[in-house]
């Protein structure tokens, strides 16, 4: 019987995650498919951690919820419709209520520009803006004004 709480089973269900979509990665870099992509090895791992991060119930699944959370970190609130719409274009207009890992790799490895792929792919440019200044504004004085 495995007495693993806290800390130890969340690392514990995590590692188990990671060795299910590194399995999944192996079959791609295996597929005749995807032979010519270029570096596919380190998108593949890259892509796995984006997953994962966003995999909140860690079933290895992304639900409707996880999918919201994810678009309002990047600053993209979306309507329940909209990520409906999300869903089912990147599961390919199954009726399924989740992302599989098959299903994101394919998105994002395919050549289809899906809605959730654009926003993962210019993630990086809107981080890369220059930084809001914090805390109270600098104080003026007369010189400052027009």
């Amino acid at each position: 019987m495995d007495s693993s709480q806290g800390g130890k089973a969340y690392g514990l269900l995590k590692s188990q995650q990671e060795e299910k979509l590194n399995s999944v990665n192996e079959a791609f870099l295996s597929d005749p498919q995807y032979a010519e992509e270029e570096d596919l090895s380190s998108k593949l791992e890259m892509f796995k951690q984006k997953y994962m991060e966003f995999d909140l119930n860690d079933k290895g699944d992304i639900d409707i919820m996880a999918l919201k959370r994810m678009l309002e970190k990047l600053g993209l609130a979306k309507t329940h419709l909209e990520l409906k719409k999300i869903m089912s274009e990147v599961a390919g207009g199954t009726s399924e209520d989740t992302i599989s890992y098959t299903d994101f790799l394919n998105m994002m490895l395919g050549k289809k520009n899906a809605i959730l792929k654009l926003i993962l792919m210019f993630e990086g440019f809107g981080k890369e803006q220059e930084p809001k200044d914090v805390g109270p504004p600098p104080r003026k004085t007369f010189s400052d004004l027009p």
